[in-house]
């Protein structure tokens, strides 16, 4: 095996033990929401869509809906604003029986001449419900863990178009975040630091491509690796970028030197 395969083999293995992390960490959830990205459009018939709700948990599963919209900065810091105005949603709130679905209509009813894209979360939030009645357990064995998913909406003016390109690719030794429910950070990770510039309209899901990096190694030799979009999901998320702006993304690629990496799309 060459010098290079090897190379591209140690990253992949990387992102694959990092994704079963997250999964580990992963805790069981009461309810599934589907799917977790929707885009529409702020006029004509992609100004409605729908999510469902389907309860996974041994009880009744009572959920109410809430919206936000969100700023995200250049590191992907998010600050959210209440927005439930934005939206006409139907039912907002429900009742599930076990194994039980709901649909829910989501429609724009914010600005139709939006200028360019602009990201939401709907919350789907599971509400407390009586216990059973009769139940055995004492009063202080009776406690609810309450859970909360949320889906992307992204509204864009219809026509609109991203415009992407990649303004610094480097080499860089970041700290990782911790995992979910554990405040212990990981050890400094060796990986790929990426600026993305978006200056169309419409905002970019980068995580739908495949990334491919081609530089050199350390020892000056070339590299090249290919990152899935599955392997970017797990990495960075949906890779979202919004209109007009820009966003930085670490990918644990290990192996590249200091010189200069080439990053390209594919589909």
């Amino acid at each position: 095996m060459t010098a290079l395969a090897t190379m591209k083999r140690h990253a992949r293995a990387l992102l694959a033990a990092l994704a079963a992390l997250v999964i580990l960490a992963t805790p069981a959830l009461a309810m599934r929401v589907s799917p977790m990205v929707v885009e529409m459009e702020s006029r004509g018939s992609n100004a409605v869509a729908r999510i469902e709700v389907q309860n996974i948990n041994p009880g009744n599963l009572a959920f109410q809906t809430r919206v936000f919209r969100m700023e995200i900065d250049k590191d992907g810091n998010i600050t959210e604003i209440p927005a439930d105005q934005d939206f006409l949603i139907f039912p907002p709130q429900g009742v599930l029986p076990v194994s039980g679905r709901q649909v829910v209509r989501l429609q724009w009813v914010g600005d139709a001449e939006l200028a360019t894209s602009q990201a939401y979360y709907v919350s789907v939030e599971q509400l407390p419900v009586p216990f059973e009645p009769g139940s055995t357990d004492s009063v202080g064995a009776q406690v609810q863990v309450l859970y909360n998913m949320r889906a992307l909406v992204v509204v864009a003016p219809p026509g609109a178009k991203p415009d992407v390109k990649a303004t610094t690719v480097k080499q860089a030794t970041y700290q990782p975040p911790a995992l979910p429910g554990s405040s212990e950070l990981p050890p400094m990770q060796d990986g790929v630091e990426i600026t993305l510039r978006n200056d169309g309209r419409r905002h970019a899901l980068m995580a739908n491509f495949g990334w491919q990096l081609e530089g050199t190694d350390a020892a000056g030799k070339w590299l090249r690796v290919d990152i899935s979009p599955e392997e970017l999901n797990r990495a960075v998320g949906t890779g979202y970028v919004p209109a007009q702006g820009e966003r930085t993304f670490r990918v644990p690629v290990p192996g590249f030197g200091p010189g200069p990496i080439k990053l390209s799309f594919k589909r």
